[in-house]
């Protein structure tokens, strides 16, 4: 017996190593590409002089960075919410009735508003993570409802009147660049980074073995010891924290905020689209995906005009139907299957 287990150990030896190596191998490259594609997109608003455009930019970069958050819980943990305008209205009015009507600095309201809006979600986690499947999104739809209703009647927040950030000189301090877009851009690029590096690191850890362990099958996750309350509850106060910071900025960069403008339906809606287009679950399907949504919405109310109106949701539905029917892991899926291909003809 002794024999025969030390004549069999370094033949299983060299497989894990092998293993390890390629992982690292795989692991480096993904960093290395992303280092790349980040410079490239931090250096696109300075080639794009049109003012017009380096607004689809920042928004296409804002929303890739909030489904790139709703990801974190409805593509890596399986948890389908249909209720982030929340978390998203709640970093917006945190940060600008912190900055109008005390003083208190954006970049201060941002992190405490992201504070806020992760308790909150723990808070709504602790009763709705009990409900399974549609029931769970129906849910996070009608507390967000509720939450965008009591707004609209708040006083202490400005109710539907909304919140008019004062007119200052273009500061980092402040968050504040009339003038110029290209700061916003980078603003918005650097919170996709942070929410791709929190993805990256934590996709190949445990907690993101347990969220994909949870999303295949909760009830076999937890007979392997994956405790999926926690896991659950985990994935959700991390993607409201970043939906949160997103919706700080968004305030900054738009200079006015009501209800309707940050916690309606339709935002819930656009952090989910793009990561479902370009591939759920991943670490640029929401990038992709928002890139080939954002600038159709806006290219199509600003260039069709009042006769564009509805046309972006036309796009999003046949986009959807195509991609659920011919690609149904997403547009990023494309891309994976070529690069296979080219492999087996090697």
């Amino acid at each position: 017996m002794t024999g025969t287990s030390l004549i069999a150990a370094p033949a299983i030896s060299p497989s894990l190593d092998e293993a390890d190596r390629r992982f690292a191998v795989k692991r480096r490259r993904s960093l290395y590409v992303g280092a790349l594609v980040f410079a490239g997109l931090a250096a696109l608003p300075y080639a794009i002089r049109d003012v017009y455009l380096q607004n689809v930019l920042v928004l296409t970069l804002l929303y890739a960075a909030l489904s790139q958050s709703w990801n974190i819980l409805g593509g890596y943990c399986g948890q389908i919410s249909l209720g982030h305008a929340l978390y998203f209205g709640i970093g917006a009015y945190a940060t600008s009735i912190l900055f109008v009507n005390y003083g208190v600095s954006p970049w201060l309201g941002l992190g405490l508003g992201a504070v806020l809006a992760a308790s909150v979600a723990l808070a709504i986690g602790w009763p709705c993570f009990r409900l399974g499947g549609h029931y769970f999104s129906i849910a996070t739809i009608v507390i967000a409802e509720a939450g965008l209703l009591l707004v609209q009647n708040w006083d202490f927040v400005g109710g539907a009147m909304g919140v008019q950030w004062p007119f200052n000189p273009d500061s980092w301090a402040t968050l504040q660049f009339a003038r110029d877009k290209i700061p916003y851009a980078h603003l918005a690029l650097g919170l996709f980074v942070a929410t791709w590096l929190v993805t990256f690191v934590v996709a190949e850890s445990r907690w993101g073995y347990g969220w994909r362990a949870v999303k295949d099958d909760p009830a076999a996750a937890q007979s392997l010891g994956v405790e999926v309350f926690r896991s659950k509850m985990a994935a959700a106060a991390i993607s409201a924290f970043f939906t949160a910071v997103g919706g700080g900025l968004y305030a900054s960069y738009v200079s006015y905020i009501d209800p309707e403008s940050v916690m309606s339906f339709r935002f819930s809606l656009l952090f989910a689209l793009p990561a479902v287009l370009g591939g759920v679950g991943t670490l640029w399907g929401a990038l992709v995906g928002a890139a080939i949504l954002i600038p159709i919405t806006e290219i199509s109310r600003s260039y069709l005009g009042g006769t564009g109106n509805g046309i972006d949701l036309i796009f999003y539905g046949g986009l959807v139907m195509v991609v659920a029917i011919a690609r149904p892991e997403g547009v990023l899926s494309l891309f994976k299957r070529t690069r296979a291909a080219r492999n087996e003809e090697v």
